[in-house]
This record gives C-alpha cells, structure tokens and sequence, in this order.
C-alpha cells in the first residue's frame, strides 16, 4: 500500500491541470439553456365567392352559423359578397380553415346552392 487510504481524490475536469495548481477555472462550468421559439402558425383567409344564384339570406345563415357573426356583421358581408365579388369570412389555421371550407360547402350542396367558399394564405 501507498500510505494514501482514507483519503479521496477530486475528479478534475478534462483539460483542468493536475498538478495541484489553481487558476481559478479548476470545477466552474457555464450552463446555458436554449428556449425553444415556438413558430406561429400559417394563417389563411376564408372567402366566399359571389354568385347569380345562392340566395343573400342563405349566406347570411352560412355566416351566422359557421362563422359566428352577429345578423348586422353577417349581412354586411354578404353585401360586400354581393358587390365586389368575393369578401372574407375569417381567418384561421389552416386545420380550423379547411374545416370551415369543407363545412360551407356540404352546407351548400346539402341545400342544393352553387355558393363557393375557398381558403387562401394570408
């Protein structure tokens, strides 16, 4: 034996000196922590195209019951519908869009109306 029982010896740090001598870095580590950046999600647009056939208060009942608008917000949609062509309904996730889309649209067909809703990116 090597008269050093009892006695235990420090692990050191790779590329810490052995020899005993101090520089003051000898156990001291920096710990930095990452925070994951959570990206936002692509939003899309959920229009309504005009058309010569579906009827002004079938579009306001679409608006009411799929997009939760009041009869006043409904109805200036639709007449924005009515006049430019195409007017905006919401917008949402794509998941939440293409589920409204999908809903519109089997609305329509449901109560045999042509009236056409699309999505698009904003």
């Amino acid at each position: 034996m090597n008269g050093m029982l009892g006695i235990a010896q420090r692990p050191t740090l790779a590329g810490s000196r052995s020899n005993g001598a101090d520089d003051g870095r000898a156990g001291t580590a920096i710990i930095t922590k990452t925070k994951p950046r959570t990206k936002r999600p692509n939003l899309y647009r959920v229009l309504l195209l005009n058309d010569d056939y579906t009827p002004m208060e079938f579009v306001v009942l679409v608006l009411e019951r799929f997009f939760n608008k009041s009869r006043e917000d409904a109805t200036r949609i639709m007449l924005h519908v009515h006049q430019n062509g195409v007017g905006e309904c919401g917008v949402f996730t794509y998941e939440v869009a293409e589920t409204k889309v999908t809903q519109v649209m089997d609305f329509a067909r449901k109560h045999q109306h042509p009236l056409q809703c699309v999505m698009e990116k904003k």
